[in-house]
């Protein structure tokens, strides 16, 4: 009974471990290995076993490769070592190279050997040491096993089998297990392609492998496991490494010869490490020269792994979307920082932007009238605060200014906690319960965000509100009543644009559109590769608008010439804020007054919902003026300018109320960005393996589950690997040589510029 179970086992150790063994059951040195298998076991095993009970594994379906043998002769080593390395593939096994020996002038190698991966054995802990180390929990596939190839030299580089060893000592891979063979993984330069490419759009390695498996129709035939694609990412980082800051300015500096429009400015601390850089592209410029009227300014975090803050200066192009203009990146968010910041992108840009909207940021409010100034000639920008970051903070800031009579009843609760701690409950809520539990905000927000109310009319309406509530003493509110020019938009009525933006959402915006494409961990490089990457996105995206505001017509809703007119001159997106204005005027306006003086009509009007305000108008055949001054803050002709227009008889839109940055033909600034050669031909060599790799899909597609077709596209690679192999000594292309490629050269000699300090920031 218990030689009968032993039997079994031994059936079943040997079925499961030798799947990939040419079935031999036969007798060695008199010991039968016949353990009464079926046929169709025996057809999974190959096993010898010896007298000492020792089972020795043969390789199987090696294909059409064959066997190596003795005196099998390779025209080169290097064919050798491929030749050994298929049928290593096909067998089950590893192979890594071992001994050689050289000729008199260690130049020629008379004899190499190539063994199988398992040979040896690890080297013994060294017990003796005192320090204990601590050691990753990993297996030992080290047996002594003495399978082998030795090659020999002849004459003219050619080399024979001189000794072939066929016989393992331990179980061959399964067909399942193939695939996690060292010798069947290899990042490709396909693979590290495609991995890098995923990285631009911040898809992970994790993502990237598992896309990977879906391209190539399972996780065996992709020809690597996912900790070669984490291996390669954390290769990428180490072959930047220290030099990170000195590559990035190399970048910078190739861009800069390439394009004598690109502006750059780095600056490094007395240790030679990176602290601030700035840049600014040629289309960045053009666009700046289109719509630099208004700027938002606002910085962000986590995009790089010295947590260097990311401002990128945003506007607003012909569609209404977020352009980009320059960025930069800082090492603080401080006075000096944002000073040299500002005054690098009014040198680069040549002028000042008409307003810039920031946040309450003390630096910035410093750094922005120092370096917008009317220095040089320039004209002053006025500094506008980011009216929805204030509005948060009402019920913040009222939590402990907010008088308690106002709330009656209020009620204080005051109690001690285990440590002795004073905790008030109730304080917390007064500014929630007075903005959520009164009209107040909703009084306040009805002065705070008109555009169309004067400035005393802001001032009357405000100070009534705050006397209902009888908030006169609140610190808070009184501070922001005194800065009230810089943020309340009755105070920005008088000059061209300066309503076109009240609060930084364009940032905000830019800074959620940037995050899907850089990382925590980035490198400086990686950063500058995903921001491009990122502006590639952004202008494409304008392209695409282009293409659509001049290649279709948009609908429109009245029989007013005008409205069509408007569709031929403005972008689609800017079109329909017109077209809105139009229909306004034709429904929601009452005109009390009309006059004529020397060929102007002079109007009074009152909006339907509008009803306590009475806007005057001055309209001729070319031109219009309006009391709420719309078209001067934003460039759009208001609704009541529109019922003005239509009471005379205009149905040509005046020329004088058509900005050239809301029209169709204006520049767009979508022209390529110069890139070094070494750039344009990695991206050309992509493109050109990705259509090679799809190509590949689509013939085994083809060829379908049909064995002959199979055979024969197996033929055509076996015939094109060939053909390759003789077509001439090829440059080996290293994995460092393609990181190059990718990334950039590593820079030769002493680094002038280092990588950046890791920072703390507010915002870290």
């Amino acid at each position: 009974m218990i030689t009968t179970d032993l039997m079994k086992i031994s059936e079943n150790q040997g079925s499961s471990c030798c799947d990939s063994s040419l079935i031999n059951s036969e007798i060695s040195n008199g010991v039968s290995t016949d353990l009464s298998l079926t046929e169709s076991e025996c057809s999974e095993t190959n096993y010898i076993v010896s007298p000492g009970g020792k089972r020795y594994y043969k390789p199987r379906c090696v294909g059409d490769i064959g066997i190596p043998f003795t005196n099998q002769v390779f025209e080169t080593l290097d064919k050798g070592y491929k030749f050994y390395k298929q049928y290593a593939r096909l067998g089950g096994f590893g192979v890594r190279k071992t001994t050689e020996k050289k000729d008199d002038d260690n130049k020629t190698i008379l004899l190499k050997h190539y063994v199988c991966s398992n040979e040896g054995f690890n080297d013994p802990n060294d017990h003796n040491s005192d320090k204990v180390v601590q050691r990753r929990r990993t297996g030992s596939q080290r047996c002594g096993c003495k399978a082998k190839m030795v090659l020999k030299y002849i004459h003219g580089g050619t080399y024979y089998v001189f000794s072939f060893v066929e016989i393992h000592n331990h179980p061959l891979a399964t067909e399942n297990g193939r695939q996690f063979l060292r010798i069947n993984r290899e990042m490709t330069t396909i693979l590290r392609n495609f991995a890098f490419d995923a990285s631009k759009v911040n898809i992970g390695m994790s993502k990237s492998f598992t896309f990977a498996k879906e391209l190539v129709g399972g996780y065996s035939n992709i020809g690597a496991t996912l900790r070669d694609f984490r291996n390669f990412n954390r290769d990428v980082k180490e072959f930047v490494g220290e030099r990170d800051g000195q590559m990035i300015i190399d970048k910078f500096k190739v861009n800069q010869e390439t394009s004598e429009s690109f502006y750059i400015a780095y600056e490094i601390d007395s240790s030679g490490h990176l602290t601030k850089l700035f840049w600014a592209d040629a289309i960045g410029q053009r666009n700046y020269e289109l719509y630099g009227d208004a700027v938002s300014f606002d910085a962000t975090f986590d995009t790089n792994k010295y947590n260097m803050i990311f401002a990128p200066f945003t506007g607003v192009d012909k569609h209404y979307k977020c352009v980009t203009f320059a960025a930069c990146l800082l090492s603080q968010e401080s006075i000096e920082d944002y000073t040299w910041a500002f005054d690098h992108f009014v040198k680069a840009m040549g002028r000042n932007p008409v307003v810039i909207v920031t946040n309450q940021c003390a630096a910035m409010k410093v750094a922005v009238p120092a370096s917008f100034s009317a220095k040089n000639g320039l004209i002053e920008s006025r500094h506008r605060l980011c009216m929805w970051h204030i509005m948060q903070k009402f019920p913040i800031k009222g939590n402990i200014f907010f008088k308690k009579e106002v709330m009656q009843p209020f009620k204080l609760t005051v109690f001690a906690n285990a440590d002795g701690v004073l905790v008030i409950i109730g304080v917390l809520q007064l500014g929630n319960r007075l903005c959520k539990e009164t009209d107040f905000m909703e009084k306040m927000k009805k002065y705070i965000w008109s555009s169309i109310l004067e400035i005393d009319e802001f001032e009357k309406g405000c100070e009534s509100v705050i006397n209902e509530f009888k908030l006169e003493g609140n610190k808070w509110l009184s501070d922001m009543y005194a800065i009230r020019s810089s943020w309340i938009p009755a105070f920005f009525r008088e000059k061209p644009m300066f309503g076109l933006m009240r609060t930084t959402s364009r940032s905000e915006s830019e800074n959620f559109f940037f995050g899907q494409f850089h990382k925590q961990g980035d490198t400086l490089c990686e950063f500058w590769i995903r921001f491009q990457t990122a502006m590639e996105r952004q202008r494409n995206e304008t392209a695409r608008l282009d293409h659509e505001s001049k290649s279709t017509i948009p609908t429109t809703l009245s029989t007013w010439y005008i409205e069509d007119d408007a569709a031929d001159l403005f972008t689609r997106a800017i079109f329909y804020k017109v077209q809105e204005e139009i229909i306004l005027s034709c429904l929601d306006m009452q005109i009390k007054r009309m006059e004529e003086i020397d060929g102007v009509t002079h109007l009074e009007i009152r909006g339907v919902k509008v009803k306590d305000k009475l806007f005057k108008v001055s309209v001729s055949r070319n031109h219009a003026v309006c009391s709420c001054q719309k078209f001067v803050m934003c460039g759009i002709v208001c609704r009541h300018a529109f019922c003005g227009l239509k009471q005379i008889g205009v149905t040509k839109f005046p020329r004088s109320l058509v900005l050239n940055r809301w029209m169709k033909i204006a520049e767009s600034g979508t022209l390529s960005i110069s890139v070094s050669n070494d750039y344009f031909k990695m991206e050309q060599v992509s493109l050109k393996l990705t259509n090679i790799w799809f190509d590949f899909r689509q013939e085994v597609n083809k060829a379908g589950v049909q064995v002959g077709r199979l055979d024969y596209v197996q033929k055509t690679i076996t015939q094109l690997n060939k053909d390759l192999d003789d077509g001439g000594d090829v440059v080996e292309f290293t994995k460092k040589d393609h990181m190059a490629t990718m990334i950039g050269q590593q820079p030769v000699g002493e680094l002038n510029v280092l990588p950046p300090k890791v920072c703390k920031n507010k915002g870290n």
